[in-house]
């Protein structure tokens, strides 16, 4: 199904249909496989044969989840995992060893953060922490022991993005892996691997569900790669349950219209947002206000429904103006078809020491909106009563 369009894809691709003749797909809850003969099951474990052998790291409803997705990323293919964070972790532990070197972005998501300070540190690999659009400090900091690029564009909350394209020049240049978390945008916004990455990671929590129903992670790439990541998940076992599998596989199937709509409402919310006085700045891709506007709109096809916006007064107005709201949820997911509002210096970055926080621009004014799928007229009305 190549050269379907990436609507027809999400609904089609991944799945084969059983003896059943069932026209949405089946959800395989079993924890082993049986076999015909002792001999089948020997070549199943020495992979003479394919076929299933053990749900841990194989089971048809997580094979359709990893194909479906892999064929709108345009990978060669796909390992699935527990959780986003699994997934990175995952990457991580395959593909480095003792004594190599990672370069990250500093621009991400305080946990992988937290990930890469407090536990890869323990493994002898260590990390440099760049800004993210900066080219020059990535190529300053790859030293000899160089093998990964690590970050996720836009970035999450201030939506920074860098030049895909350039960066995947200076990794291929120096023989760096160049992985990218595409869960803000999501496939349905930006092909990561068209633009010179290797890895896709994806919190599949977020958008790909869209509902905020379960927790899923993926990892895509050449198949050289995803077999070396497999391998991992398969042996330490953070691997995805087939009946998350089954809701995730749903998700893709209405993932284009979604971010579209997600996107749509961003742009309302945060156009209104940076009109009013109590607000000192917004920072949304979408506006021509952003300082990386003009790049985005050339290596995305969207914005995304992430905003995040400062207000005057520091962390006691940020939560006076989340606590006036009454159609947000207060947490800290996004990507839900729900919008939800946090206060990330508490929150999702508040295990980050205070020097972090300044480096990565995580103040303490700064609120982040995943908006959803409601009225957008309501949303501004919601907000409103706090600012």
């Amino acid at each position: 199904m190549k050269d379907l369009n990436f609507d027809t894809k999400a609904i089609r691709e991944g799945y084969r249909t059983t003896g059943e003749q069932e026209h949405s797909e089946a959800i395989f809850l079993t924890s082993s496989f049986t076999y015909d003969s002792a001999e089948q099951a020997a070549k199943r474990f020495s992979k003479e044969e394919p076929g299933n052998i053990y749900a841990r790291f194989t089971n048809p409803t997580v094979d359709a989840f990893e194909q479906k997705l892999a064929a709108l990323e345009g990978a060669q293919a796909c390992t699935a995992t527990a959780s986003g964070m699994a997934a990175i972790f995952a990457t991580l532990m395959a593909l480095l060893k003792s004594g190599d070197h990672v370069v990250a972005s500093r621009n991400m998501f305080g946990t992988s953060i937290v990930l890469l300070n407090s536990i890869i540190s323990k493994f002898d690999i260590s990390v440099t922490f760049v800004d993210l659009p900066d080219l020059d400090a990535w190529q300053d900091a790859i030293t000899d022991n160089t093998k990964l690029f690590l970050l996720e564009t836009p970035s999450n909350p201030l939506g920074q993005v860098v030049d895909l394209i350039a960066l995947s020049k200076i990794s291929k240049a120096n023989n760096i892996l160049l992985a990218v978390d595409n869960a803000i945008l999501t496939p349905a916004l930006q092909l990561p691997l068209s633009l010179g990455a290797d890895i896709v990671i994806h919190s599949a929590t977020k958008y790909i569900d869209g509902q905020g129903r379960c927790l899923a992670g993926a990892v895509l790439g050449s198949k050289e790669i995803i077999e070396q990541i497999h391998g991992f998940v398969r042996t330490t076992g953070p691997s995805l349950s087939a009946f998350n599998a089954w809701i995730v596989l749903k998700g893709l199937d209405t993932l284009s219209l979604r971010m579209k709509a997600h996107s749509d409402n961003a742009l309302k919310l945060a156009t209104w947002l940076e009109q009013q006085s109590g607000v000192e700045k917004v920072h949304y891709l979408g506006l021509e206000s952003h300082p990386h506007h003009q790049l985005a709109k050339s290596q995305q096809s969207g914005f995304g429904g992430i905003i995040s916006f400062e207000v005057k007064g520091g962390q006691q107005a940020a939560f006076d103006v989340i606590n006036a709201t009454e159609i947000f949820s207060i947490t800290a997911n996004l990507g839900d078809t729900k919008s939800t509002i946090t206060h990330p210096a508490s929150t999702t970055h508040g295990r980050l020491t205070d020097e972090e926080k300044q480096a990565a621009n995580i103040s303490e004014g700064l609120i982040r909106i995943s908006v959803g799928l409601e009225n957008v007229d309501d949303l501004i009305d919601d907000i409103n009563k706090g600012l």
